[in-house]
């Protein structure tokens, strides 16, 4: 909860000396109303608080013009011999003691107030810079997403003059990838690296990849602790569940009337465990990931290790199971 304080008047403003004014007026008031004998000091005693909150509402000018108009309403209407301006016999514990309270109060009071402001322009000056940060931070990411897609358009524009096929689909797969950390990028708005859910996320970006491939049949399901991704990891786990998705309609659940894709990170000790699986036709009998001659396969290996993490594919219930073990560091349980 930020720090809250009563704000003060501009000073020498017609709000401050209308408020110091009224202040005064209130302290002969009530000190007319006290209506007790006269003793050391007491003849000030209501001008005290009324020129600390003149001094702090309304500035120190109007508390020196408070604290002179106290001094003479004093000797005038409450030191005898009253409704008199004459200095009294014992002035000297009477006047005295009350101008020095006044004049400590004001200094003190004052000297708050500056460091007040200054801290309000500091705060102010800190709000400002945090805006300009994030602006320039959304305008960087903004700039970096349109770069890729503008590669990503021009590996499609080259992909149309080749007629090599191999070399077509190379072009498609990069223009997709690309077009993918497009779309990732332009989602990192955060400049304070603040971390997002897995599960959330990583729902939006199936729903991406399925609408990029067209595939109208296949169901992707995510299933995930209550976790958060940090920034720095985002792209390459995201990547990577990109990957295992895309091998999966290609391979798994090619030429098949529908389909599930399953997603779940859960925790296990120290580590967590990302699995993508699906419930296609699995892996032929004579596949070891070592000698995966596919890109994608390669891609996710090199990611993996990019967050310090395995990467393992193994038959499952009816399909193939792709798992990424990494520490929980990469990934951070929610609060």
């Amino acid at each position: 909860m930020p720090f809250l304080r009563p704000m003060p008047l501009k000073s020498n403003s017609l709000g401050a000396w209308a408020f110091a004014i009224g202040v005064f007026l209130a302290a002969i008031a009530v000190r007319f109303a006290i209506n007790e004998p006269v003793l050391s000091g007491i003849a000030f005693a209501t001008f005290i608080p009324a020129i600390i909150l003149i001094t702090y509402f309304s500035g120190l000018w109007p508390a020196i013009a408070a604290a002179i108009a106290s001094t003479i309403a004093g000797v005038f209407f409450f030191l005898p011999p009253t409704w008199e301006l004459k200095i009294p016999p014992g002035f000297a514990t009477t006047i005295v003691p009350f101008v020095a309270i006044a004049a400590t109060a004001i200094a003190i009071i004052h000297v708050i107030r500056l460091t007040l402001d200054r801290l309000d322009a500091e705060r102010a000056k800190s709000a400002a810079l945090a805006e300009q940060r994030e602006t320039l931070f959304k305008e960087m990411q903004h700039r970096v997403s349109n770069n890729l897609a503008i590669v990503s358009a021009l590996l499609n524009l080259q992909r149309a003059q080749i007629t090599d096929e191999r070399a077509r689909q190379a072009l498609s797969e990069a223009s997709n990838r690309l077009a993918l950390i497009s779309r990732i990028q332009r989602k990192l708005h955060d400049p304070a690296g603040a971390q997002r859910r897995f599960g959330p996320f990583i729902e939006e970006l199936c729903r991406d990849v399925l609408d990029a491939s067209g595939t109208k049949n296949v169901v992707c399901l995510v299933s995930a602790a209550e976790a958060v991704i940090p920034a720095d990891k985002l792209i390459p786990v995201s990547l990577i569940v990109t990957e295992l998705i895309s091998n999966a309609l290609e391979h798994g659940l090619a030429d098949r009337p529908n389909g599930t894709i399953r997603i779940d990170l859960t925790p296990r000790g120290t580590e967590q465990v990302l699995t993508v699986s699906d419930d296609g036709g699995g892996l032929p009998p004579d596949f070891t990931l070592e000698t995966a001659s596919g890109l994608g396969l390669r891609i996710v290996q090199a990611l993996a290790q990019q967050i310090q993490g395995r990467f393992a594919m193994e038959n499952g219930h009816g399909g193939t199971t792709c798992r990424v073990v990494f520490d929980s560091s990469a990934l951070s349980r929610a609060a």
